[in-house]
């Protein structure tokens, strides 16, 4: 009896070593996403926004229900009973693609939403202004790029986003949409009542790929390994416009999600926007 306990506490041992090394290499796969919490639901205090893709074709479980998004007007998915695509750009600095990928969107009519910060609105504003022309979004990841989950002051958080909207403002001579991105995904659900307060959408996504070291590049292969089975109806797609990879990529990659069958619209057209 005695040596059966010891085997079996053995075989537990070896069980569990195997569970810590399987997670291990899957940290180690530089996943996009932080796993969905179990729980579903945002927590008070700073959290990071994190996706788990459970089947192929479907949209992922975030770690907030929509239903629960939905409470303070922010969104990471969009018509799930649809096949559209809405497109996103993160813009932290102009990295000489931006304009590829500005072309690219033109040649398929395909809107998307720019989530710019001020660095890339000083840095490009020609850039800028031809986001504004050309009919897309140029959404609020505020000024200075900061943890937003660590700013608790609706004066402090405010700050932020309204020095990019008057530097917007001033740039192009329009005012900001009122789309926000929580810089990294950081966010407390303080935050989320806070961008609701001023009148701003916060816009997570459902769909991103490991593409924005600008020195460790995916190829186009690998780009399209994490694009194509992923997509899903009323997928929010994030991508980096500093990314050469998608810069390169994405005349092609509009191509084949229209062959799927998708279409392209605008955030605005998100079910149930409360435009103000």
């Amino acid at each position: 009896m005695l040596h059966a306990d010891r085997r079996s506490l053995l075989t537990l041992g070896a069980l569990t070593a195997l569970a810590l090394i399987a997670a291990a290499a899957l940290a180690l796969r530089g996943e996009e996403t932080l796993p969905a919490a179990g729980s579903a639901a945002v927590p008070a205090s700073a959290g990071n926004w994190g996706l788990s893709f459970q089947t192929e074709g479907e949209a992922p479980v975030g770690n907030a229900t929509q239903e629960y998004l939905s409470q303070y007007g922010a969104y990471y998915l969009g018509e799930t009973d649809e096949k559209v695509i809405y497109l996103t750009f993160d813009c932290g600095y102009e990295n000489g693609y931006t304009e590829q990928i500005l072309d690219a969107l033109k040649k398929h009519s395909a809107p998307a939403a720019f989530f710019v910060v001020g660095n890339m609105v000083e840095t490009a504003p020609d850039i800028i202004r031809r986001m504004a022309a050309e009919g897309h979004i140029v959404g609020n990841h505020t000024y200075h790029h900061p943890d937003m989950s660590g700013i608790s002051e609706l004066n402090a958080f405010q700050r932020e986003l309204d020095s990019l909207a008057e530097l917007y403002q001033q740039t192009t001579g329009r005012a900001l949409p009122r789309f926000y991105r929580p810089p990294q995904g950081k966010y407390s659900e303080e935050n989320l009542k806070q961008a609701q307060a001023l009148g701003y959408t916060t816009v997570f996504w459902s769909l991103a790929y490991v593409d924005w070291y600008t020195d460790n590049q995916p190829t186009p292969q690998q780009a399209y390994d994490k694009l194509l089975p992923r997509i899903h109806d009323g997928a929010i797609v994030l991508l980096h416009s500093t990314s050469r990879t998608n810069a390169e990529i994405l005349d092609e990659l509009l191509s084949k999600w229209e062959q799927m069958g998708y279409r392209f619209a605008s955030l605005e057209e998100l079910p149930g926007l409360d435009v103000r």
